[in-house]
């Protein structure tokens, strides 16, 4: 089954819309390495961490490569030059007039100095960003999500990928695994996976099956494990 990440509809394998709010669900595939099931554009697999990015240089053709030839231009066509007569140009015939400007004895009275313009006032718009925050409820402790990073990684150290977010600090985190949940940042959306942890997530108690993933909105509640020991309330500010 493949389970909405708008309204948590399971929905039948081969989905590609949900049938109850209409929203494009995520295709899935199998690890290569393991043969789990994650999500098509997910680069590590939660189960063995294999890198699912990993491929074979593309080697193009060089023939691509080579730019056409250039077409062979005429020759530029110029006028023949001008005979120039030098004796038109005699200085003893040249007979400057008494009275010109440039002879003048009167010294030009000074340019005004121009007003020193005024400094452009700084700019009253600001951009506000959006910073989005995990509370963490059992020790009401925030934890700021990474703002220049597309995937986050939930877990503790020691995994073959290493956590953005550490939980192993707070309270009952052995039933959060190493490798247990990613947040990934789509256009400003925030979504939360599930990567094959051992002891599930869920999403406002529902469990959130691995491959799938769910839209995260203000006030949602993610529970990493049973029983509800490490849960965190989505935040944004």
């Amino acid at each position: 089954m493949i389970v909405c990440p708008n309204c948590s509809h399971q929905n039948p394998e081969g989905a590609t819309q949900c049938e109850s709010c209409y929203t494009p669900l995520p295709s899935t595939t199998q690890c290569p390495n393991c043969g789990a099931s994650v999500q098509s554009d997910a680069s590590f697999c939660g189960q063995c961490g294999h890198n699912l990015q990993a491929s074979e240089p593309v080697i193009m053709n060089e023939s691509q490569n080579t730019p056409p030839p250039l077409p062979d231009l005429p020759e530029p066509d110029f006028p023949p030059p001008l005979d120039f007569d030098e004796s038109a140009f005699d200085e003893s015939t040249f007979d400057p007039p008494e009275s010109t400007a440039f002879n003048s004895p009167e010294t030009p009275p000074p340019l005004p100095t121009p007003a020193p313009s005024p400094a452009p006032s700084p700019a009253k718009t600001q951009l506000q960003v959006q910073v989005a925050s995990l509370l963490h409820i059992q020790t009401n402790t925030e934890l700021s999500l990474p703002q220049h990073l597309a995937v986050i990684h939930i877990g503790k150290p020691g995994g073959p990928i290493p956590p953005d977010i550490d939980v192993s600090g707070f309270p009952d985190s052995a039933v959060v695994s190493r490798v247990h949940a990613d947040i990934r940042v789509e256009g400003g959306i925030y979504y939360v996976e599930d990567v094959g942890s051992s002891n599930g997530t869920y999403v406002n108690h529902n469990p959130l099956l691995p491959g799938n993933r769910h839209r995260l909105r203000g006030g949602d509640r993610i529970a990493l494990g049973k029983e509800d020991k490490v849960t965190f309330i989505f935040q944004m500010a």
